[in-house]
């Protein structure tokens, strides 16, 4: 009897036992889920001063050596994990991270998470701030003579010494050039050479270098417009198309070049080189020095007119393999026209008088239709691609006014626009059904018909 209840009450001891130790291991368990024993990391503070912050909760404290907080305050290292809600602080006159648990947590055995504004506890002079900063920087690491030679010597493997980069700057800067420098050695180039191959060579790039305004107005002060211009005379026709395809560049959209050219006699020795029998890709170069001189330069319009230049352009349709000229010669002179009529619209320019007495000296339209112009236009219809026939469309549609009767005298005009605009109504629904509103085509359409209403 007496071992049955011994046999009991060990029994109950066991089960005793076991139901606090189950209890413990719960009560742990739940432990690593609170926040409130979370661990988080010291990380430096910002602010210059004894800052007091709260740390923030990280959730991975991983195998960091713990922080035991008491309430007073206590130097943090470096990588030490620090429970969160805690009191912290950076002293200045020791230039290390404290912290110690709140005063409302004092007698608790673990502090509770909070959140709180980052304060700063005391005032600071800046010589205190410089001395706090300048124990920071005796906290760095401090390398050996053989660590600090070595290191040394790496940065100046790495890294160029600024002598030698400020040589190297130095030596860049000698070698940068001015466009009016590269030009002047151009010129002095195409000069000192007697070799048409050079000069042609020298033409060539500087041809590059004159589309800029500022460029171009160089070539007054190199003197180098009148070698140009003079250059016209030479008998080598790769020379004269050269030096014919820079003036034009230079000249375009620059008044102040093409007054100094006019003045030059320009205007003169290219309508000479157009006059003469010349190959047609030395007169395609001079067609554009021309039409560079002549655009939005009435005077110069006025004295071509006076020296016959219509008639020696009229006279590019006799001649056989200058079809590439016809569209050029049309376009100029339809911008020609385009310019006075412009003008007329726009009344309110400041030299609007001025324009007004030059273009109206200029009988262009009067000239083309008496120099039976009229016919030789309507015919360049024919021509198979659409761009050369919009610009001749549009040179008939400005003309039909002074060329109405020229242009009903001839029997097949009417044909071939019927033909036209069959082909561009086919054209121009295909750009609809593609979704294209107002497309190429439709233009097209529409000049043709806006023609073929006008000669009924």
């Amino acid at each position: 009897m007496d071992l049955y209840c011994s046999f009991i009450r060990i029994s109950n001891h066991v089960k005793m036992s076991t139901f606090v130790l189950l209890t413990l291991c719960f009560y742990v368990a739940l432990s690593d889920r609170s926040p409130e024993y979370a661990l988080t990391k010291v990380t430096e503070a910002e602010d210059y001063g004894n800052v007091e912050a709260i740390v923030e909760n990280e959730q991975d404290p991983e195998d960091q050596e713990i922080f035991y907080p008491t309430r007073e305050w206590q130097v943090v290292k470096p990588g030490q994990a620090v429970p969160a809600g805690l009191h912290m602080r950076l002293n200045l006159q020791t230039g290390k991270n404290e912290a110690k648990l709140l005063e409302e947590q004092e007698g608790k055995d673990r502090p509770k998470q909070t959140r709180k504004s980052s304060t700063i506890s005391d005032k600071y002079t800046k010589k205190e701030l410089k001395e706090a900063l300048t124990k920071f920087k005796e906290g760095a690491e401090q390398l050996s003579p053989a660590e600090e030679k070595d290191y040394l010597q790496d940065i100046k493997q790495r890294f160029r010494p600024i002598e030698d980069l400020q040589k190297a700057f130095n030596d860049l800067n000698i070698n940068v050039e001015t466009d009016f420098e590269i030009m002047t050695k151009i010129v002095n180039r195409f000069n000192s050479s007697s070799s048409t191959t050079e000069k042609v060579s020298a033409l060539y790039d500087l041809e590059y270098y004159v589309h800029q305004v500022d460029n171009a107005q160089n070539l007054l002060k190199l003197g180098a417009l009148q070698l140009l211009i003079n250059s016209l005379n030479s008998t080598d026709t790769l020379l004269i198309e050269n030096s014919a395809f820079v003036i034009g560049s230079a000249l375009s959209s620059n008044p102040k070049v093409q007054i100094e050219a006019f003045e030059a006699g320009a205007l003169q020795k290219l309508l000479v080189i157009l006059a003469a029998d010349q190959e047609v890709s030395v007169k395609k170069k001079t067609l554009y020095a021309l039409s560079s001189m002549l655009r939005q330069f009435p005077y110069a319009q006025q004295r071509f007119m006076k020296l016959g230049g219509l008639q020696i352009l009229k006279n590019f349709f006799k001649e056989k393999n200058a079809e590439s000229l016809y569209i050029r010669v049309i376009t100029l002179l339809y911008d020609m026209i385009m310019e006075k009529m412009l003008l007329y619209k726009e009344n309110n320019t400041e030299q609007y008088e001025q324009k007004y007495q030059q273009y109206n000296q200029i009988n262009l339209l009067e000239s083309i239709t008496e120099q039976g112009w009229c016919p030789i236009i309507s015919d360049l219809l024919r021509l198979p691609e659409n761009d050369s026939r919009e610009k001749v469309l549009k040179a008939v549609l400005t003309l039909i006014p002074l060329c109405r009767a020229e242009f009903l005298k001839d029997g097949n005009l009417l044909t071939l626009l019927n033909s036209l605009r069959k082909e561009y109504e086919g054209l121009a629904a295909e750009e609809l059904r593609s979704g294209e509103q107002d497309g190429y085509f439709s233009e097209l359409l529409s000049l043709t018909i806006s023609i073929t209403d006008k000669l009924k």
